[in-house]
């Protein structure tokens, strides 16, 4: 059975689901750093769009009953790796706010553009739920 969650304090899933709970995972479509209306709140600043996707895995995470501990992989796709390597001490930070010192296996691609044309980054996560 699979269970579909969509948390208000993300935006409106439209054609898809935020968090999917299926066999002891969680499977997070991807975030990006958008408000609960879905906009973009910060576009062109890669490090504060990093801070709010990163807090929205959180967020999507708990809504399915897992926790940012219980992640076993993570996958950051980013518009500017340059500018990520810039970023990286407020990248840092962010996610340290969120996942502590928990560092799941993870991957970074640079590409050309996400759905949303002011996205600069998009994280996916899968993790486990519950005692799994």
């Amino acid at each position: 059975m699979v269970e579909n969650f969509n948390p208000p304090a993300l935006g409106p899933a439209v054609g898809f689901s935020h968090a999917s709970r299926a066999g002891g995972f969680v499977f997070l479509g991807g975030q990006v750093g958008s408000d609960e209306t879905g906009h973009i709140a910060e576009p062109g600043d890669i490090a504060q769009q990093f801070a709010r996707a990163i807090r929205n895995v959180g967020t999507a995470l708990e809504a399915a009953g897992s926790t940012p501990g219980q992640a076993v992989k993570l996958t950051y796709y980013v518009t500017d790796v340059t500018a990520y390597r810039r970023g990286l001490k407020a990248i840092g930070a962010a996610y340290r706010e969120v996942f502590g010192k928990h560092f799941p296996a993870t991957s970074l691609f640079g590409v050309k553009e996400l759905f949303d044309p002011d996205a600069l980054v998009e994280i996916e996560c899968v993790a486990l739920v519950g005692g799994a």
